[in-house]
This record gives C-alpha cells, sequence and structure tokens, in this order.
C-alpha cells in the first residue's frame, strides 16, 4: 500500500514551482493537498487572494500529481491540523521556506514523518515563486531584518541613552507574513506610494517620505523609523538616534564580502503570527541602565560585523536582545523560550524579529540549519 503524504500552501496563481513541488512530494507516495481558505491567506498575508479557494481546489484537484485536494478547517499558521489529525498521513511536506518548529512539534506529536524539500525546478524551466509572479518580476519592496538597537528609535527609549540602531534590507524572496516582526505595515504603507517597486531616488530621502506618510501629523502612536529605513535603504545600516524620531546620522556597509559574510550566518524560521491587541507597552522597564546596555549591544554587533567576527557578533546579538526582553517583557513567554530552546544546541544567537510576541525567530550560526530559511540581502543600487 502506498504512502499517504500530506502538503499545504496557498497555491495562489499556480505556477510551474508549485506544479515541480507536488511531483517530487508525489514520489513518496499518494499525494492530498490542503489549501488555505480565502479568509486565512487574508489574515496571514494580509491580502486578498488573486484566485478564490474554489478556482484554486478546482486547479489543483485537476493535476495528475494530487490525488485529492481540499481546503483546510482551521484557521492561522496551523490551519490544517484538524485535517492532519483526520488524513493520518505517513508523511508531511513542505519546501525550505515552508518548515516551522510548531510544523515538526505536530508532527512529532502525531507520528508524521516532515520531510523537507529544497524548491529545484522543473529540469529546463525557470525558477518561479508567486511572489515574483504577482509583481511582474519586478524588483518589489523589500523587508528588513532588525539586527540590534530595536526601540531605540522610539523617544520614549532614546531619551534615557542615545544610540544606534541596525537594520537589514532583505529582498523579497518569499512573502513574510503579517504580524510576525517583519515591517509589514510600513511596507503596506509603502505600496500606497510605490505600488511595485522603489524608485531610483537617493534612499535616505526615499524612508524619510515613508516615513512622513506612515506617520501623519496628529497620529497618537508613531511607527519607528527603523522600518522605513530598513525597506528603503540597502545593505546593512545603521542609524543613530537622541530623543527624536528621525536619526540624527547613518552609516552603512554595502561591500560584498561583508553582506555575503551575514548571508552565510543568518537564518531565520516562522514560528506564528503575533495574537492581535498584544500591548506591548502595558508593562515596561525603560530606565538609563537597560537603554544603555541595549545601545552598548548594538556598538558590539556593528564593530563584529565590520570584523566579521562571529563570536562577537553572536553576543552582540543576544545582549541586544535580552535588553530589548528586559525592558519589554511582553515581547517574550513561556512558548517561545520552549521554541528558542530547540535552537540553544544549533545556533550562536537568536531574536525575536521585530516588537516579538511571535513572528520570526533570527538565528546565527557558524553553519546552516536544518528547516531555517537563509536571507538575501538587498544590495545597494548605483544611481
Amino acid at each position: 500500500m502506498k504512502k499517504k503524504i500530506f502538503v499545504s500552501g496557498c497555491f495562489d496563481m499556480l505556477h510551474s514551482g508549485h506544479i515541480a513541488f507536488f511531483k517530487e512530494a508525489s514520489s513518496y507516495g499518494d499525494l492530498y493537498v490542503g489549501i488555505g481558505s480565502d479568509a486565512t491567506i487574508e489574515e496571514l498575508k494580509g491580502r486578498k487572494t488573486i484566485n478564490s479557494e474554489q478556482e484554486r481546489l478546482y486547479m489543483i484537484n485537476a493535476i495528475k500529481h494530487v490525488t485529492k485536494a481540499f481546503v483546510n478547517s482551521g484557521s492561522g499558521i496551523l490551519d490544517f491540523k484538524e485535517d492532519l489529525e483526520n488524513l493520518k498521513p505517513d508523511c508531511f511536506v513542505v519546501n525550505e521556506d515552508g518548515f516551522s518548529p510548531s510544523k515538526q512539534e505536530l508532527c512529532d506529536q502525531l507520528n508524521i514523518e516532515l520531510i523537507n524539500l529544497k524548491r529545484i525546478p522543473e529540469e529546463g524551466l525557470p525558477e518561479r515563486s508567486t511572489t515574483a509572479i504577482r509583481t511582474g518580476g519586478n524588483c518589489v519592496l523589500p523587508y528588513r531584518i532588525d539586527l540590534a538597537g530595536t526601540w531605540i528609535d522610539q523617544p520614549y527609549v532614546s531619551k534615557y541613552h542615545p544610540g544606534w540602531a541596525i537594520t537589514l534590507s532583505l529582498e523579497p524572496i518569499i512573502e513574510y507574513n503579517e504580524r510576525c516582526g517583519m515591517s509589514t505595515s510600513t511596507r503596506n504603507a509603502a505600496k500606497k506610494i510605490w505600488p511595485y517597486y522603489l524608485p531610483l531616488e537617493k534612499p535616505e530621502k526615499l524612508a524619510e517620505i515613508l516615513f512622513k506618510f506612515e506617520n501623519t501629523p496628529g497620529s497618537t502612536l508613531i511607527s519607528g523609523a527603523q522600518d522605513a529605513i530598513g525597506i528603503c535603504m540597502p545593505g546593512l545600516v545603521r542609524h543613530y538616534y537622541d530623543n527624536q524620531y528621525w536619526p540624527l546620522k547613518f552609516e552603512s556597509i554595502h561591500d560584498e564580502e561583508t553582506i555575503s559574510w551575514l548571508e552565510d550566518h543568518i537564518y531565520m524560521t516562522l514560528l506564528w503570527p503575533r495574537e492581535p491587541g498584544l500591548d506591548l507597552l502595558k508593562e515596561t522597564y525603560i530606565n538609563e541602565e537597560n537603554v544603555k546596555s541595549l545601545t552598548n549591544a548594538a556598538d558590539e554587533v556593528w564593530e563584529a560585523i565590520k570584523n566579521k567576527d562571529l563570536q562577537k557578533f553572536s553576543e552582540g546579538f543576544k545582549k541586544s536582545f535580552n535588553a530589548q526582553t528586559k525592558m519589554f517583557p511582553a515581547m517574550i513567554n513561556d512558548k517561545i523560550n520552549t521554541e528558542i530552546e530547540k535552537y540553544k544546541d544549533k545556533a550562536l544567537a537568536w531574536k525575536l524579529a521585530g516588537a516579538g510576541g511571535g513572528g520570526y525567530l533570527i538565528l546565527v550560526s557558524e553553519t546552516p540549519i536544518e528547516g531555517a530559511m537563509k536571507i538575501n540581502v538587498r544590495r545597494k543600487e548605483v544611481l
């Protein structure tokens, strides 16, 4: 008897990459495909689907590699949980950017083998992704990682001690989920100005335009400048704050050797979206001592990156995250700590992207981490 194989995803705008994935997954046995509902995709991606769930279901059921497709019955990041329990497959197959610790944990509980595939196009065909197709292959709007000094871009933090925040601009090789620390709200604001890609203009000017657009006069909650800067300014950038919303100065690193070094040592894995309504400011411990710890750690990270010193980079990276969580305890909880523990023998350092509470876990490692995604840093364009 053939094994039962399960895969799950959006599969919006069906393309040859999806077919190649189905073909490889079906080589393990009879393939069952769970698709995210329209409501789930809008919740996780912050956008409506191009093709409705009925259309996607119709097309996927017509593919010869698929035994049966259905709409997942749940919601959220594990919308397939009940279906997985009912189907009882032998294997759950994901691609390299679809792995998450929560999927591994669920498979372990249900005694299901989790198989992680690399994205390999059919021979003779180009590599495809829904993100690239949706944007016509243009240089789409970047995302950003906050590497160190997070929160210093808020005056209620930097008033205690000035310092640097460090951001890394990322190419959108995947569509990162909403409420996961990847500045998607600022990126969504950017789409209203530049729907497809950033214009060829000085990056600092673009960042300032985006920051002012998102934070209109009279706004009661100001989105930190680091999000606009990380999206608009390529490469590795640090920006200095002293009791103001906009930084007083910038420094950047664009040399290929350093950028490639970062790509070789930074990995990401998805935990789960931050709970709606999580109030990070409900309990805070913002004082001179804690803010100094944050800014000192950011200085250590910057110097370590310049010297390509992985050990010191890891130490500063952890110190920065520890300073964040000391000031804002709601960033982290027991559930998140449990997931971090799983990586302590694989990674040298870790932090949550953005404001925490879930989202993406950023890992620093000397060697590749199984199931974790590599990053693709956005390089500087010559104007």
